[in-house]
């Protein structure tokens, strides 16, 4: 684990928790930088590791800045986005157009005139009726080579994960399906297009699985589906959805030995079937940044309900830790100073917002002696927090630092109060 205890204090990297919490206030967003670029290279290692063409794709929505970015892109990662929002802080943080692949179920006319107004050549088409929105406005494109689309389909593999984030099924606002023939269609219409070039089929099975399984599946319903239909592609694209560990009872996805099944599972598919290796591309997010990060926060009102609870409070919430609220997500939280005493009792960790359903953590062991003033720290916070932010009850949203060889330097200053009402209109 990359935040860990020296002399009774959290640090990171030689940093104590306590003096960033200090300079930059709570709540504080704290990243490990070089936990980040490790589990990058990881990904790299195992897929060059088997002499196939790939890429590994960064999903942005698990986190994105400016800086992000730029690190991203020091270690040769591809990058997703799924919005004008993420395109444009990627396209302001200069990353390489070309890496660009531009997501989501319900691309807007305008997202898609941004999109190739500024270079961007690489769709994955998610409806059938986004095949002609694309088509019609790429059509007066000045260069000949086209956009190159891939098609996301549902591959009807069922995961253990919370419905919420399970996506590959084919029941999902998400992709084409393979048996009733969607998929197909869009494939049809695309090979007839002037526009658009087919390059391959993309999926995404949904998030925190843990094993192989689920991916060597899809990989079989896929080729099954392709050799079915005799068609050809260049890339397949498996998605994302690796696992992280959040509490103790989770397993982390096992990147080299599950890709060493993956990767082995389709190259015995396809020599099968007598095709050639497709360009792999995979697109994690979440194992890149949530484990790399805590957020800080100071104690305030503590409540000890006799014969009930003890609610800990404390000066962020559901406004920056969203997941438990939305789907009873677990974390682990813990006390920035050890306590001196042996006595731990259990707590409800609470934010400050107008919401009984404003929980950080129930039923968590803390020191019995916590006061107002006191910091907490809720470990694998670095996905899916700071990007699903809100100003709810208009709190100001953290701040964000990393933690690299260079030190500590802020990537994203906290939120001010002018910046909560500078779009009103007065």
């Amino acid at each position: 684990m990359t935040f860990n205890y020296s002399a009774g204090e959290l640090q990171v990297r030689g940093h104590k928790i306590s003096d960033i919490a200090a300079q930059y206030g709570t709540p504080v967003i704290i990243y490990d930088e070089m936990y980040m670029t490790g589990m990058m290279e990881r990904y790299h290692k195992v897929l060059k590791s088997h002499s196939i063409p790939y890429s590994v794709s960064y999903a942005s929505k698990a986190f994105s800045s400016v800086q992000m970015i730029k690190l991203l892109e020091s270690q040769n990662m591809e990058l997703d986005v799924v919005s004008v929002g993420e395109l444009y802080t990627t396209l302001a943080a200069g990353f390489p157009v070309e890496d660009i692949h531009f997501h989501g179920n319900n691309k807007t006319a305008e997202e898609i005139e941004y999109a190739l107004d500024h270079g961007v050549r690489f769709f994955i088409i998610d409806g059938l009726d986004e095949i002609d929105l694309i088509e019609g406005l790429a059509s007066g494109l000045s260069d000949d080579d086209g956009v190159n689309v891939l098609i996301r389909i549902n591959p009807s593999v069922e995961v253990n994960t919370h419905d919420y984030i399970s996506t590959g099924q084919e029941d999902s606002k998400f992709g084409l399906s393979l048996t009733n023939g969607a998929a197909k269609t869009a494939i049809d219409k695309i090979q007839k297009s002037r526009s658009l070039n087919f390059k391959g089929i993309h999926y995404h099975l949904g998030s925190q699985l843990d094993d192989s399984t689920p991916f060597i599946n899809a990989v079989t319903n896929v080729y099954s589906w392709l050799d079915e239909h005799q068609i050809d592609l260049e890339i397949l694209n498996m998605g994302g959805g690796y696992g992280v560990k959040y509490t103790e009872g989770d397993v982390r996805f096992p990147i080299e030995e599950g890709f060493d099944a993956i990767l082995n599972h389709l190259k015995e598919v396809t020599a099968a079937s007598g095709r050639k290796l497709p360009h792999v591309m995979i697109e994690p997010g979440r194992s890149i940044a949530a484990e790399a990060a805590i957020t800080v926060y100071e104690v305030g009102t503590i409540k000890n309900i006799p014969g009930v609870a003890k609610y800990v409070s404390v000066d962020g919430g559901m406004s920056d830790h969203i997941r438990t609220p939305l789907y009873g997500a677990e974390y682990e939280v813990v006390p920035v100073t050890e306590s001196v005493l042996d006595t731990s009792v259990s707590s409800h960790v609470v934010g400050k917002l107008c919401e009984s359903g404003d929980i950080i953590g129930k039923n968590k062991m803390l020191p019995d002696d916590l006061k107002r003033g006191d910091l907490l720290a809720v470990r694998t916070t670095g996905a899916y927090h700071y990007s699903m932010a809100s100003n709810y009850n208009q709190m100001r949203k953290p701040a964000v630092v990393f933690v690299g060889e260079s030190g500590v330097r802020e990537v994203i200053r906290r939120q001010t109060l002018d910046q909560l009402i500078e779009n009103d209109v007065r």
